[in-house]
């Protein structure tokens, strides 16, 4: 992993409240074909002005020309995934779900999402995914 990337995990009752309250929808910046990093946005809706929160998706299997993650976070990502659950960090500073794989796809984006909401309180219902299928 490159020393210049700082991951911390994130605990999902230190986020935002409207994550759990309402409609929430998480669009991605780029493609999805773009890699294993997957720049992205989640936006709430209400009466006032909708708020904002960077997300990124992270497939921590990656590994060539080095690996995106540490052995030792990779592994809580695995675990994470393996009992139902999503294991959130902020990664380089952005708030980001960390995905056993190499890649994202529709289902794999679908499922981060339903377990993020389950994670925050929510229904996965009130989540909706926007997604570009672009290599930018």
């Amino acid at each position: 992993m490159s020393a210049a990337v700082t991951v911390l995990d994130v605990d999902p009752f230190d986020l935002p409240d409207w994550l759990g309250e309402g409609e929430v929808t998480w669009s991605s910046d780029v493609g999805l074909r773009t890699g294993h990093l997957v720049a992205g946005r989640l936006t709430g809706s209400g009466p006032e002005a909708a708020p904002v929160l960077p997300c990124d998706l992270l497939a921590v299997d990656e590994a060539y020309p080095q690996p995106v993650t540490e052995t030792p976070l990779r592994s809580r990502a695995h675990q994470s995934w393996r009992h139902g659950q999503l294991h959130l960090a902020t990664y380089d500073g952005r708030l980001t779900l960390l995905v056993p794989g190499t890649s994202f796809d529709a289902d794999l984006v679908l499922e981060a999402l339903a377990r993020l909401a389950m994670a925050v309180g929510a229904p996965p219902e009130r989540y909706a995914v926007h997604l570009r299928i672009g290599h930018r």
